[in-house]
């Protein structure tokens, strides 16, 4: 057991779009990722997905729909809806989902991260 410094494990890291393990608990992953940017348009067949900001906002779209998410807000996209996030500027996001997601749920591309560094 140890405590986790969320900012101190986010100054590890620069680049976007790829998800660092913290913490792992009942088959669930705890992941900090930054954002900038548009993502690409995906679905998780099998996973929900937790993501709550730490610092910045960005826009979660939907194909009927968009949500923008705030500093110290959370959203949770069921399994088996499309989606995407696009960032105007750096965010930090932590992300709660099972192991076995994948960053790009069903697409599989240069953006894949299929084995993930553990800070």
């Amino acid at each position: 057991m140890e405590k986790v410094n969320v900012l101190e494990k986010l100054s590890l890291f620069s680049e976007y779009w790829t998800p660092k393990i913290v913490g792992e608990l009942n088959g669930q992953q705890v992941k900090l990722v930054k954002f900038h940017g548009d993502f690409i348009w995906h679905l998780h067949e099998n996973e929900d997905e937790l993501f709550y900001v730490i610092k910045g906002k960005f826009t979660m779209q939907f194909r009927e729909r968009e949500i923008v998410v705030n500093e110290n807000e959370f959203l949770i996209v069921p399994r088996g809806i499309e989606h995407r996030s696009v960032a105007d500027g750096e965010v930090s996001v932590m992300v709660f989902e099972p192991k076995s997601a994948v960053n790009t749920g069903n697409i599989n591309n240069e953006l894949t991260r299929r084995i993930l560094e553990k800070l």
